[in-house]
């Protein structure tokens, strides 16, 4: 086993991948108007990220098993910095689109590698543990980037791209030197020798509707589903309903994602033992869908910070939840349940932003209104079915 020197570089690679991420999020209401763009194209500009990380995610998987992960975590990082310069250039909503595009393919080869490399240089006992670390990098990098992407707004509204792209550059020159690879030449060398048939994402899909976890999968879906319909808009929405300023964007993001992660790691693990996952999941299936429609009641800043915070809480308590008792009833399909986690959030990824931009161009207060009624189906939905997933297990 490789020495655990890796993992910290894993943990930076990972924080500074969603700290780049994080960063232009305050900006983007400034940038679809410097290219005099629609609330629909910032809903497209997401769901294309989801697109070409769904694609690219078996394939990127496949390559990780048969030439290693440290090559794949560096093209990740390649392509993150090179997504971000795009951006920093663009000088049409064109470029704006490849460079979301090409940041889609880098996510799709950097977070399964990574998580990939963990599990090779983890013992059992120790990989729940090291997840956990790794979710909470994945968090604050994504906590930090709306703020330091606010800040660094004021010196144009490029700047975030700009040291984006750095980040990504610097992060790389790291791994390049300092990550070992977690796979044995040998092993690499009999994975490129086997001429396994694997099924498409697509046939996968259509493979997971007869599990007994579907409904699991689906609460996913709808979950990112929700989650990318706040995230995709509500910077237009406070800006264009509320008129907040890119600054304030910034400071409600960091501080709300900061407060719903401190009370995902206090309150999930107590709760969900006193109540368990089904009754957890509905309830903040319930909680999250509410929340969503109390955004549209009041445009005062402290009431928006307390509704986003509640929002996130919810949603970041649901998340590992859901993850939990999904790898209760896999069983021995352990592999194909991380599969097909990760394309039902794609999917949500692709289709949430890309319908929350249509019905804000038709209804400013729509995203919402449908976000929550899709979140509250679910819940409904979760009562009965899940009982029965739990039967069944």
């Amino acid at each position: 086993m490789l020495k655990k020197s890796a993992f910290p570089l894993l943990l930076l690679n990972m924080f500074l991948a969603n700290l780049s991420m994080g960063l232009v999020i305050p900006i983007v209401p400034e940038l679809l108007e410097m290219f005099s763009a629609s609330g629909q194209a910032a809903g497209y500009l997401v769901a294309c990220f989801g697109l070409t990380q769904f694609l690219f995610s078996p394939l990127a998987g496949n390559l990780s098993d048969r030439y290693g992960r440290k090559p794949m975590i560096i093209i990740g990082l390649i392509l993150f910095g090179l997504s971000n310069l795009l951006a920093a250039l663009a000088s049409d909503l064109t470029l704006l689109f490849v460079s979301r595009l090409i940041g889609g393919v880098g996510s799709a080869a950097l977070i399964p590698s990574i998580i990939a490399y963990i599990a090779d240089i983890t013992t059992a006992d120790q990989r729940s543990k090291s997840m956990s670390w790794l979710g909470a990098s994945m968090t604050s990098g994504f906590i930090i980037g709306p703020g330091v992407g606010g800040l660094l707004a004021e010196w144009g509204i490029k700047a975030p791209f700009y040291v984006s792209a750095c980040v990504g550059l610097l992060a790389m020159l790291c791994s390049l030197w300092g990550l070992p690879e977690s796979l044995s030449a040998d092993i690499r060398r009999m994975r490129q020798q086997v001429k396994e048939k694997k099924e498409n994402v697509f046939r996968q899909i259509v493979l997971s509707v007869r599990t007994r976890y579907f409904v699991l999968l689906l609460i996913v879906f709808a979950m990112t589903f929700g989650l990318t319909h706040f995230e995709a808009i509500f910077p237009l929405f406070v800006v264009q309903v509320y008129g907040f300023s890119t600054r304030q964007i910034a400071i409600l993001l960091t501080v709300c994602s900061l407060i719903g992660t401190l009370n995902q790691l206090l309150l999930t693990d107590r709760i969900t033992q006193r109540f368990g996952e089904k009754r957890i999941i509905g309830a903040m299936l319930l909680l999250s869908a509410v929340s969503l429609v109390l955004l549209l009641f009041s445009g005062h800043f402290y009431y928006v910070m307390a509704v986003t915070m509640l929002f996130f809480t919810f949603t970041n308590i649901l998340r590992p939840t859901i993850n939990t008792l999904l790898s209760k009833v896999a069983g021995d399909e352990q592999g194909f349940v991380a599969g097909m986690n990760n394309a039902y959030t794609s999917l949500g990824m692709i289709f949430g932003p890309m319908l929350a931009g249509i019905l804000f161009e038709v209804q400013v207060n729509l995203p919402y209104l449908f976000g929550g009624f899709v979140l509250l189906v679910s819940s409904i939905l979760s009562g009965s079915r899940l009982r029965k997933v739990l039967a069944s297990s």
